[in-house]
C-alpha cells in the first residue's frame, strides 16, 4: 500500500520540491495507524486509502482525475478493447417497468428465451416495480457481472417464469446504427470511440455506398467520447492529408498537434454532425475540428465541454491513476473544456484562461466561439414533453400495445399506421384510465402515430427498424437534411 501512495505522488508530481515530502508520508502513515489501533470501527487499508486518502488527494484538481482501484482499473480496460459482459438484450426502461424489445442471436438472452414484449419483473429478488429508472440501470449493469435470475412475465399471460442467464463477454460495436435516411442521404450513429470505431465506421459508410453517397448525417449525441486515437481515425475519414486535427497543451509538455496522415483519402460527400448537451471528450474532439475547417455543419445542442487530456498510470497492486496532464484545443485554438468552478478545483484558473474566452473564425472565416464545448452552426432542441406525452411513454403503453398488437396480427416492413389501429389504442389507452380530449389527441396524432409505428417495429424487426421510424420525426435530423439540401 505505501508502494501505492509513493508511486502516485512520484508520477503525479502533486508535491513542489520545496515540499518536505519524507514529513507528509509519514504523516500520512502515522494517521492511519491511530485510525487503525483506535478507530470505533475496524478500518481495512483498502478503505483508507482505496476510498478515502488517494481519492481526496485526487478531488481538488479537477473532476476526471481518478483512482482506479483493482476491479475498475480490469474494468477500465475492458472498456478500452470494447469488450464487456453482458446478455445481449435490448430492454426498454420505465420507472418500474423493464420490458424486452430484442434479442440478439446466439446470446444468453436468445439461449434462455427471452423474447420481444416479455416484461422482467425482477432481477436476483429485486423487485423492478419498486424502482425507478437510475436504480434498474444500476440493477441491470450489476447483473451483467455474475450468472442472474429473472422472474418474467410473457404477454398475455400471467404466470411467471424464472430464467437464469450467464453473461457471456460480448463485443460491443461503437458504430451501431447505419441506414438510409432518403435517396444517397445516409445516417451512422457512433455511440462511442473505441479502438476498432474508426474501421467500423469506414465499414458503415461503405455499405451505404461510400463515396456515392450524396450525404452523411453522422450522429454522436450522448457519444461521451473515449479513445483519442479512434477520433483521430475518425476525422481522418472527411479530413484533407496535413489538416489539424487538434492541438495539446499541457503544464509539462511543449503544444502538440495532431493532423491527418499523408495517405489519407478522405470522402467528399457533404456531411452533418449532431450533438447535444452528452457529447463529450473524443467526441467533442472530431466536432470541433469538422466545424473549423467547414467539413460540416453541426446542429443540435451545446456539447458538454470535457477537453482534459487524461493520462492513465498502470500502478502497483493492480491499480491505476488517470491524472490530467493537459487539455485540447481545436484547429482554431478554441479550448474544448469548459470553465471548472474555482471554488473546488485547483485546475480552474488554466480552463477559465482569457484565451478560451474569445471569437475564433474557421478556415472559410465564419465566426465561432470558444470558452467550452462546441456550439452548433444550429441550435435545435429535442421536442418539449407535453403532459399527455410523458403519460403515455411513462405508463409503456406504446410498448404494451405494440405487444397485444403483434400477437393478433402479422406485419410486414410496409406496415402503416391506419385510422383503425389509432381507434384501437385509444381504445387501448382508454381502458387503462388515460382519457385526453379530443383536441390533445387530435394536435397529438402524428406524434401517436409515429410512436405506434415505432414500438411495432422496435418487436416485429429489431430496434434499427424501430430507430429509422422515429427518425422521421427527430427535429435535429429533420433540421441536418434540410442544411444537407436532401
Amino acid at each position: 500500500m505505501l508502494r501505492c501512495i509513493l508511486a502516485l505522488l512520484g508520477s503525479a508530481a502533486l508535491l513542489s520540491a520545496a515540499d518536505d515530502l519524507p514529513a507528509q508520508i509519514k504523516s500520512v502513515i502515522d494517521a492511519y495507524s491511530i485510525v487503525e489501533q483506535n478507530a470505533a470501527d475496524p478500518v481495512s487499508s483498502e478503505q483508507a486509502f482505496y476510498q478515502g486518502a488517494i481519492p481526496g488527494l485526487l478531488r481538488r484538481l479537477d473532476p476526471h482525475s481518478v483512482f482506479f482501484d483493482p476491479g475498475q482499473f480490469e474494468q477500465l480496460k475492458k472498456m478500452e478493447s470494447s469488450t464487456q459482459k453482458g446478455f445481449g438484450t435490448v430492454v426498454s426502461l420505465l420507472p418500474g417497468r423493464v420490458i424486452v424489445l430484442q434479442t440478439l442471436p446466439g446470446t444468453p438472452s436468445a439461449k434462455a428465451g427471452l423474447a420481444p414484449g416479455d416484461d422482467i419483473l425482477a432481477v436476483n429478488g429485486y423487485i423492478i416495480g419498486r424502482l425507478d429508472v437510475d436504480q434498474i440501470t444500476e440493477l441491470l449493469s450489476e447483473s451483467r457481472q455474475r450468472p442472474a435470475q429473472l422472474d418474467v412475465r410473457r404477454p398475455g399471460s400471467s404466470r411467471i417464469e424464472r430464467m437464469v442467464l450467464t453473461p457471456q463477454d460480448m463485443q460491443s460495436p461503437s458504430v451501431d446504427r447505419a441506414y438510409f435516411l432518403g435517396a444517397g442521404v445516409g445516417y451512422i450513429r457512433v455511440s462511442s470511440f473505441d479502438e476498432n470505431t474508426g474501421k467500423e465506421l469506414k465499414a458503415a459508410i461503405e455499405k451505404l455506398g461510400g463515396d456515392r453517397l450524396v450525404s452523411l448525417v453522422l450522429d454522436l449525441r450522448n457519444n461521451p467520447g473515449g479513445l483519442v486515437d479512434a477520433a483521430l481515425d475518425t476525422a481522418s475519414l472527411f479530413l484533407r492529408p496535413g489538416q489539424k486535427i487538434v492541438s495539446v497543451r499541457g503544464r509539462h509538455s511543449a503544444e502538440k498537434s495532431e493532423v491527418v496522415p499523408s495517405i489519407a483519402t478522405p470522402y467528399g460527400f457533404k456531411l452533418a454532425i449532431l450533438v447535444n448537451s452528452k457529447t463529450a471528450s473524443a467526441a467533442e474532439i472530431v466536432t470541433g475540428a469538422m466545424q473549423d475547417h467547414d467539413r460540416a455543419t453541426v446542429l443540435g445542442e451545446p456539447s458538454y465541454g470535457k477537453g482534459l487530456v487524461q493520462s492513465v498510470f498502470p500502478m502497483s497492486a493492480n491499480t491505476g491513476l488517470a491524472l490530467t496532464t493537459a487539455l485540447y484545443y481545436t484547429p482554431s485554438g478554441r479550448s474544448i473544456q469548459k470553465p471548472l468552478d474555482a471554488a473546488r478545483f485547483e485546475l480552474a484558473g488554466t480552463t477559465s484562461h482569457n484565451k478560451t474566452q474569445g471569437i475564433y473564425h474557421t478556415d472559410k472565416g465564419r465566426t465561432v466561439t470558444g470558452g467550452g464545448g462546441i456550439t452548433p452552426d444550429f441550435i435545435v432542441y429535442p421536442p418539449e414533453m407535453n403532459r399527455l406525452r410523458a403519460v403515455l411513454d411513462g405508463s409503456a403503453s406504446f410498448t404494451n400495445f405494440a405487444t397485444e398488437y403483434l400477437r393478433d396480427h402479422k406485419v410486414t416492413e410496409d406496415f402503416e399506421v391506419t385510422p383503425q389501429v389509432l381507434a384501437a389504442f385509444q381504445v387501448f389507452a382508454s381502458e387503462r384510465g388515460i382519457q385526453p380530449s379530443v383536441s390533445d389527441w387530435s394536435s397529438e396524432r402524428a406524434f401517436v402515430t409515429n410512436r405506434i409505428k415505432t414500438e411495432i417495429f422496435n418487436q416485429a424487426f429489431g430496434v434499427e427498424k424501430g430507430d429509422q421510424i422515429e427518425a422521421q420525426r427527430d427535429p435535429v435530423i429533420l433540421k441536418a437534411l434540410e442544411a444537407l439540401g436532401s
